[in-house]
C-alpha cells in the first residue's frame, strides 16, 4: 500500500461521532429514515398492492403469450435477479472507490421513485402486462442497488458497540414504515370504492424520507486509486478480490453461502405466508392485509429488540436463536389448524424474521474490510440472489407432492441447511480493521 493509500484509508476509519450525542442519534435517525420510505417498494408495490393489480386486474383471466400472469411475473423477477447477481458487486465496488456511496443510493433512489411514478400509466388492460412488467424488473434492479449502498453506509453511522442496534433500528423502521403505508393504502385506495390515489402515492412517501440520509450522512472519501477502474476492469479486479478474500478470510466466505440459504427462507416466509394464510388456514382475504400489518409490527419488535442483544452476545446467537425459533415455529404451523392458531404462530413466526434479517446485516458489516463494504454488501446480494430459487423450489415441490400445507417443510428444510452452515462460521471481531492490501 502506498502511502497516499494509507493516508486515505486512515481518513476512512476516522472513528463515527461518539456514542449517545445529539448528532449521532440524528445520523442514524436520518439513516433509518430511508428504510422506513423504501418500505414503499416492498409493501406497496411487490406484496400488496402493484404486483397483485398486475396479476388480476391487468390480465386477469386471459394468458398473454400462452402464459398465467404469474408465470410472466416470475420470468421477469427471475430476469431482475439474474442482473442483480452479475451487477450489484460491481456497483457497490465502484462506489466505494470513487468515494460516491452517498451519490450512488440518491441515484439509485430516483430512479426507484421514476419506476413508481411510472406504474401509474398502467391501465386495467392485458396489452398492458410488457409495461407492468419491464417496470417491476427494473425496481427491482434499482431498489436491490440501493439497498447496497444503504447497507453499505451501516458502518458509518454507528460504531461496533452499536452497530447491532443501529442495524435492529434500520429494520424495525421499515417495517414500520411499511405498517403506516399500509394502513393509508387501504384506506386510501383499498377499502372504498373510489380511492384518494394510486401508486403515485407511494412513490411520494419513498422520495420524502429517502432525502435525510442524503443531507446527514457524510460521503466516505475515494478509495486507493488503483481501484477506480473502468466498468469492465471491475469485473477482474472482483475476481482478484474475491479470491483474496478467500485466502484471507474464508469464514466471510462461508457466512455469505450460510446466509445466502436461509435468507431465502426468511424471504419465502413472507412470499408464501399470505398464500398459505388463504389457502389452508382460512383467512379471509380482506384479513390477509390486516394480518400484513401486524406482521411488520411484529417484526419491528423483534428487529428492535433483538439489536439491543445483539450487542451484548454477538450477531451469529441472535440469527442462530431466530433460525430455531422459525423452524420450531413452522413445524407447530405444520400441524396447526384454523385461523385463531395462524394468527398465534403465524405472528410468532414473523417475530423471528426481523432480528435475523437485522443480525445479518450487522454480521456482514462487522466483517467486511474497512472502505469495501459497498463491494462485500453486493457480493451479498448477489449470494442471496443466486440461492433464490431454492425455498420457492422446495414449497413447490412439497406442496405439489403432497398439499399446500406440507409446502412448509420446503422452507424449513432451507432454514435449516443456512443454520447448519452458519453453526461451522466463526463469531464477527467485535471491531472490524482490516484494510485492502
Amino acid at each position: 500500500m502506498t502511502n497516499g493509500d494509507s493516508v486515505e484509508h486512515a481518513a476512512e476509519l476516522e472513528p463515527p461521532l461518539a456514542v449517545g450525542s445529539r448528532i449521532k442519534r440524528r445520523v442514524v435517525l436520518a439513516w433509518g429514515l430511508w428504510d422506513w420510505g423504501s418500505s414503499a417498494y416492498s409493501a406497496v408495490i411487490t406484496s400488496f398492492v402493484f404486483g397483485p393489480y398486475v396479476v388480476r386486474g391487468v390480465v386477469g383471466e386471459a394468458q398473454p403469450g400462452g402464459l398465467s400472469a404469474n408465470t410472466w411475473l416470475g420470468i421477469s423477477s427471475a430476469a431482475a435477479g439474474l442482473l442483480i447477481a452479475l451487477i450489484a458487486p460491481i456497483t457497490g465496488q465502484r462506489a466505494d472507490a470513487g468515494g460516491h456511496r452517498k451519490r450512488s443510493l440518491a441515484i439509485w433512489s430516483a430512479l426507484v421513485i421514476a419506476v413508481m411514478f411510472g406504474m401509474y400509466t398502467v391501465k386495467n388492460e392485458p396489452s398492458y402486462l410488457w409495461i407492468a412488467l419491464v417496470l417491476l424488473a427494473a425496481g427491482a434492479v434499482f431498489q436491490e442497488f440501493a439497498v447496497v449502498s444503504y447497507n453499505a453506509m451501516l458502518p458509518q453511522v454507528s460504531t461496533p458497540e452499536t452497530i447491532g442496534r443501529v442495524s435492529g433500528f434500520g429494520w424495525s423502521m421499515g417495517y414500520v414504515g411499511g405498517i403506516f403505508l399500509l394502513l393509508i393504502c387501504y384506506v386510501g385506495f383499498i377499502a372504498p370504492d373510489v380511492g384518494w390515489f394510486g401508486v403515485t402515492f407511494s412513490a411520494v412517501w419513498f422520495a420524502v424520507f429517502a432525502i435525510p440520509v442524503l443531507l446527514a450522512v457524510p460521503e466516505k472519501l475515494p478509495g486507493p486509486k488503483r481501484r477506480r477502474v473502468s466498468f469492465f476492469a471491475s469485473y477482474p479486479l472482483l475476481i482478484n478480490d474475491v479470491k483474496a478474500l478467500f485466502r484471507r478470510d474464508r469464514n466471510a466466505v462461508y457466512f455469505l453461502i450460510a446466509s445466502a440459504l436461509y435468507r431465502d427462507g426468511l424471504a419465502a416466509i413472507f412470499s408464501f405466508g399470505a398464500i398459505l394464510a388463504v389457502s389452508v388456514y382460512g383467512l379471509g382475504q380482506s384479513s390477509v392485509l390486516i394480518f400484513g400489518i401486524a406482521a411488520n409490527l411484529v417484526a419491528a419488535l423483534g428487529a428492535l429488540g433483538m439489536g439491543a442483544v445483539e450487542d451484548r452476545i454477538g450477531p451469529k446467537r441472535v440469527i442462530m436463536i431466530s433460525l430455531i425459533g422459525l423452524i420450531t415455529t413452522a413445524m407447530i404451523l405444520l400441524f396447526a389448524h384454523g385461523t385463531t392458531m395462524f394468527w398465534i404462530f403465524g405472528l410468532l413466526l414473523t417475530l423471528w424474521v426481523g432480528p435475523a434479517q437485522a443480525s445479518s446485516r450487522s454480521f456482514m458489516a462487522r466483517i467486511a474490510p474497512a472502505g469495501r463494504e459497498g463491494e462485500m454488501f453486493g457480493l451479498y446480494a448477489t449470494t442471496g440472489r443466486a440461492a433464490s430459487f431454492l425455498a420457492p423450489g422446495l414449497f413447490a415441490l412439497f406442496s405439489g407432492l403432497f398439499s399446500d400445507r406440507v409446502g412448509i417443510v420446503g422452507i424449513a428444510l432451507v432454514l435449516l441447511a443456512g443454520a447448519l452452515l452458519l453453526a461451522r462460521v466463526q463469531s464477527p471481531p467485535r471491531q472490524q480493521i482490516l484494510v485492502s492490501e
